[in-house]
Formats: C-alpha cells, sequence, structure tokens
C-alpha cells in the first residue's frame, strides 16, 4: 500500500466537497454535490469581489445568478439550502474543513492575438487551496487547461503553498467539465466522466467524487495529461465540425443552393460503418471553450512535443477551422452591405437592430459573444446599432434593451445574432411596420425565420447558407 493509499485510508470516504468558482460550472456542480447522499456538505468558494461578490448572497438566498434557462438549478439549490447541505462563501479558509475541492475557474486568453492563456485567476485559486490543503484531500481541476498543467503548474503550486507532495501526502486530478449552458444539470449527471489523477491512487479517488453524481454516465480513467488532451480535442473537433458546415454554407450562397436541404441530404446517409454527422452553420462560434481550446490543445503539442515536424498550430486543420468560425461575423458584416445595397443605402448611417447578445440561445452567456466583432465591423462603417437580448442585463461598454419593439422601431437592418426563442415569433407585418421602411433587410445568421413570409411582406432577406433566397426578388 502506498503512502496516499494509507492517508486516504485513514481519512474515510469524501464528506465534505468544496467547489471553488460560481460560474456555470461550478454552480449545477455545487448542487448536485449537495444534492448527493454520499455527501454531508458543499462549500461553494467565490471571491468577494467588485464583479462577482454578488453571487454569494443570491445564492445563499436560492437565486440562481445565471439569467438564462437552466432547468432544475434553482430548485435544487434551494432544496440543498434547506436540507443544510450547501453554503457559498468567500472564506477559503473553511478548505480545511473539506475531503475533496474542485477548481472550476475561468482560463480566457490574455489576448486573443498572441493566444496566450490567462492563468491568473486559475493560479490565485490554486494558492487559495493550496495554503489551506491537509493531508489526504482530493484536488481536482474541471478547468480547460493546456495540455501538462495539471502535472506541472498545478502542481508545483500546490506543493509550494502546502509543504505537501502531490501523490503523496494528497491527491490531485484532472476531471474536465464537458457542459453546455441550458442543460448544465443534466449534462453533469448524463455525459460520461473523463478522469485523470497524476497516479492511480488520485484516478481513483477522484472517481469516488464524480460517481455518486452520475446516472447514466459513466467514469472513463486516463492520466492527467491524457483527460486534459481529451478536453481540448473534443472541443477542437465540435469546432472543425462546426467549421465545416459554415465552409459548406458559404459554397450553397455562392452556388444558389439552400446549404439546409443540403445538410439533410447528407445526414440521411445511414448504416453500419456510415458516419456523416453533419452540425448547424450560423453568425459565428462564441462561448468560453469552443473559442480557445484549439489553442490549448496546439499549445500543449508544442510544450509536451518539443520541436514538432508536422503541421500545427494556425496550419493545422484544426487552426484553419478555427480562421473559418472566426470569419463568420465577417459574413455577416458582408451580407448586410449587400442587403443595404439592394434597398439603395449605405452601412453609413443606417439603423441596425442586433438580435442577441449571448453567443448561444435561451442563455445570458456572451462569452466571445461574435455579435461582438459584426457591431464593432458595423460602427466602424457608420452605422447606428442597437442591441437587443432578452436574457442579457449589461455588458461592458454596450447597451442592451430588453425592449423588443422599441429596438425594432426605425430599423434599416434587423440582424439575427443568436436563435433565442422570443426571435422565431418575429411577425413580419408588425416588424416592418415598426421598422418604417418600405423594403427592410433582415439578415438571419440562425435559420431562425421563414425566408418566403418575410419576402412576401416586402422585405430584403439575406441567410447564412441560403443561396437559393439570398438574390430574391424584391416585392413592390
Amino acid at each position: 500500500m502506498s503512502r496516499l493509499e494509507s492517508i486516504i485510508n485513514a481519512r474515510g470516504p469524501i464528506r465534505k466537497v468544496g467547489v471553488v468558482g460560481m460560474g456555470y460550472v461550478g454552480i449545477p456542480a455545487a448542487v448536485l454535490f449537495a444534492d448527493t447522499p454520499e455527501f454531508e456538505f458543499v462549500y461553494g468558494f467565490q471571491r468577494d469581489s467588485p464583479s462577482s461578490g454578488y453571487k454569494i448572497a443570491m445564492l445563499n438566498r436560492g437565486e440562481s445568478p445565471l439569467r438564462g434557462e437552466e432547468p432544475e438549478l434553482e430548485e435544487l439549490l434551494s432544496k440543498v439550502l434547506d436540507a443544510g447541505k450547501f453554503r457559498c462563501t468567500s472564506d477559503f479558509s473553511r478548505i480545511v474543513e473539506c475531503d475533496a475541492v474542485t477548481l472550476a475557474i475561468q482560463t480566457p486568453f490574455k489576448n486573443p492575438k498572441d493566444l496566450i492563456p490567462d492563468f491568473s485567476a486559475l493560479i490565485e485559486g490554486l494558492r487559495q487551496v493550496g495554503k489551506h490543503l491537509t493531508k489526504g484531500v482530493l484536488v481536482v481541476l474541471e478547468s480547460t487547461v493546456t495540455p501538462g498543467t495539471t502535472a506541472g503548474m498545478a502542481r508545483e503550486i500546490l506543493e509550494e503553498e502546502s509543504g505537501m507532495i502531490a501523490g503523496e501526502d494528497f491527491a490531485l486530478a484532472h476531471a474536465p467539465e464537458r457542459v453546455m449552458v441550458g442543460r448544465l444539470i443534466r449534462n453533469i449527471r448524463e455525459h460520461d466522466r473523463i478522469v485523470g489523477g497524476i497516479n492511480e491512487v488520485s484516478t481513483a479517488r477522484a472517481t469516488e467524487l464524480y460517481r455518486p453524481v452520475l446516472t447514466t454516465g459513466r467514469i472513463i480513467p486516463m492520466t492527467a495529461t491524457a483527460a486534459e488532451v481529451t478536453k481540448t480535442a473534443e472541443n477542437a473537433f465540435r469546432d472543425l465540425q462546426i467549421a465545416a458546415v459554415n465552409q459548406l454554407a458559404l459554397h450553397c450562397e455562392a452556388m444558389g443552393v439552400n446549404v439546409y436541404d443540403v445538410r439533410r441530404g447528407i445526414d440521411s446517409l445511414k448504416g453500419e460503418g456510415i458516419t456523416r454527422a453533419i452540425l448547424w452553420p450560423g453568425a459565428g462560434v462564441g462561448g468560453h471553450c469552443l473559442t480557445k481550446d484549439t489553442w490549448h490543445l496546439e499549445r500543449g503539442a508544442v510544450i509536451l512535443g518539443g520541436d514538432l515536424w508536422y503541421p500545427h498550430g494556425a496550419e493545422s486543420i484544426f487552426g484553419v477551422a478555427r480562421r473559418i468560425n472566426e470569419f463568420m461575423p465577417r459574413h455577416m458584416v458582408h451580407l448586410t452591405v449587400e442587403g443595404l445595397k439592394r434597398a439603395g443605402k449605405s452601412a453609413d448611417g443606417a439603423n441596425v437592430a442586433l438580435l442577441g447578445w449571448a453567443f448561444i440561445q435561451n442563455s445570458d452567456d456572451t462569452r466571445n459573444t461574435p455579435a461582438e466583432p459584426y457591431l464593432e465591423a458595423m460602427k466602424e462603417a457608420g452605422a447606428n446599432v442597437r442591441v437587443h437580448d432578452p436574457y442579457v442585463d449589461e455588458y461592458p461598454g454596450i447597451e442592451v434593451s430588453h425592449d423588443l419593439d422599441a429596438t425594432l422601431a426605425g430599423a434599416d437592418v434587423i440582424t439575427i445574432f443568436t436563435g433565442h426563442r422570443q426571435y422565431f415569433s418575429l411577425e413580419p407585418a408588425r416588424t416592418k411596420e415598426l421598422s418604417g421602411s418600405e423594403h427592410p433587410v433582415i439578415v438571419d445568421g440562425r435559420n431562425v425565420i421563414d425566408p418566403d413570409t418575410f419576402i412576401e411582406a416586402g422585405f430584403i432577406y439575406k441567410g447564412i447558407g441560403r443561396g437559393d433566397k439570398n438574390s430574391h426578388p424584391i416585392r413592390r
């Protein structure tokens, strides 16, 4: 029996859990741990900072700070609070009470142009955990990181702060989150959980932590670095799939074809040994993961692999995919300008109603929203842009309205960037009346509206992948 096994056996099963970082990953994880009979109590650790300290009081009142539609989240939060099994706190010294601590802290880029990750918040979280670490505790990174981070930087910080040795005095693992906003609770329960420890004892202890919260999901054990590669690779591959259909959509526009007809045809090819999975085209890719995980994967290969002899970085297939998806907001600008030309107008001085600031439907998640480069480009062209989003309350430097009619009033162009359910019920006659224009332009980046009904009402329509409609006759 190893030294760490002896320490863990003496400590006993995991009873108290700490979750560092109360965001889109940490909040649902914490309430699910708390709702599990195997665990007695869960602390949600959150810095009492000017930007996010408000979450502490909200969570302790049973209110979720996530404004999007998240089934079961608030109900579970209220349940575990009433049961006395959860509390959010800024007092990191309470980590000494925990048998296991997870870190769910964002890892954005310092500057998207140099693609160097900003681990400052994660490093601060690791230092707080390390300061209060006791023997036999399990530490798990859930944050998406460059491969090699858990066994490298994280291990070094925890050992420096605690004076202990990872793998001998405490367990250390990586178990990446695999969630999508709008279905956080369901994803944690149902998705298989990748668990990678720095040694077998760490993997086993992390398995003990996650197994009770899974319903249909199963544990997939591997090394910490393999787990990091798995997470970055699965997002890079999804980004690649989106880029493929976005490229197809651009080709369909050029050839006068409806990409959704083509997509349906491709997706129909099924049978043994046949895989033709195809995603949906759109106005751009946003969120915290897909916009950066390709570069974490590529960076990990350079750091761990040394002088690479094969195409990598921007020249790899993943790098090319990233560039295609980054192009799509610029293509939305192109469609907007072309639509205005058909209406006999210029972008300079045009009134644009931008519908949807969140990067994904029915959510308030604005991280890396593809609407932002579109807005910046349109403003640079001289347009006046008003932004509407039913879920987003505020965004630095941007005024976001909840009044759809006021946003549409006087609009020369209506641009749909997010597939919020509210936009599916846009009514052509009413929308045209609010615009006050004989031939308002509508640019659909998410296949939200029926082109024919808007064209019939006198709109000039432009849509991603709608080569069959983008040059339609204008109804007089």
